[in-house]
């Protein structure tokens, strides 16, 4: 797939192709992924060896290159000069789609500022698969990426998302998916929340309940494994006439420790009402206390 060079003799970009992958049963990848990855250049992936496995299943005999969180920046450069002289590139994770949760921002957005083609190729994605199969409302949802590791940023992160009328979705590591169900039911309550766990995989597993319930299933266990997504179903509607002042209410979810910004954002949302106009009502609410 390298792009020849223009009657000028300057060379045109190549394309960067974002490559979605099996999140488990190989035989998920569509017929386009598979043409791509034997057509292009170099592959660039998060673990070459496991993406090798991928390949070898495939007969694909593309080079491979490492491309992860902690070479990032430099490979992002490397490789962006090489899709300017016109080499074709596909972007892999070890699982998934690309980007979501992973690494490749840097390429990508390095790729659109010098006028680089970018073609995504759809396929498997691990929220969207456990969304699907939840059982929860699916008309809406907001996907959190990986919750913090920390209890109390968990807090802070759910606290912030307590009113969102969508289904709430994240990942979580197994080791700590005990301590995230308590935060869950500290902040949000006794909502249904879904665990899916090892999604396409031979021990693919679907855990509903409330976080109590849930906490009791997998605490009993002798060892919590797999990649996890959870999901969490949305609150009721905020009350109506909730008369609290607009800087009571900041006030009070600052005090729980939520940031200043993020608690004006939050109240916002809740009123169906402007960040300005949340703003201005504490701000002058501070100046004529």
């Amino acid at each position: 797939m390298t792009c020849s060079s223009d009657t000028k003799g300057v060379a045109q970009p190549g394309t960067l192709y974002l490559v979605a992958t099996p999140i488990g049963n190989l035989e998920d990848i569509t017929y386009r992924a598979v043409r791509v990855l034997r057509e292009v250049d170099v592959i660039a992936c998060e673990d070459t060896r496991h993406t090798r496995k991928l390949l070898d299943r495939y007969g694909i005999s593309t080079p491979t290159v490492s491309y992860h969180e902690h070479n990032e920046a430099e490979r992002a450069e490397a490789l962006l000069e090489r899709l300017l002289d016109g080499t074709s590139v596909a972007l892999v994770s070890d699982a998934g789609t690309p980007l979501v949760s992973d690494p490749g921002y840097r390429l990508v957005n390095g790729a659109v500022e010098h006028g680089v083609p970018v073609e995504p190729l759809p396929g498997p994605s691990a929220v969207l698969a456990a969304l699907a199969a939840s059982g929860l409302p699916t008309d809406a949802f907001h996907f959190g990426g990986f919750l913090p590791s920390k209890s109390t940023q968990r807090r802070k992160v759910l606290e912030t998302l307590k009113d969102e009328q969508a289904t709430l979705a994240f990942y979580e590591a197994p080791h700590r998916i005990i301590e995230s169900l308590a935060d869950i039911e500290a902040v949000l309550g006794p909502r249904r929340v879904v665990i899916a766990r090892e999604i396409t995989k031979v021990h693919q597993e679907f855990l509903r309940g409330v976080p109590a319930k849930l906490r009791g299933i997998l605490e009993a266990r002798p060892a919590i494994k797999g990649e996890i997504t959870v999901l969490i179903a949305k609150g009721t509607s905020p009350e109506a006439g909730d008369e609290t002042s607009l800087p009571e209410a900041v006030a009070e979810l600052v005090g729980s420790g939520i940031p200043r910004m993020d608690a004006i954002k939050t109240i916002a949302r809740r009123r169906g009402l402007s960040k300005r106009e949340v703003y201005d009502a504490v701000e002058n609410s501070r100046k004529h206390g």
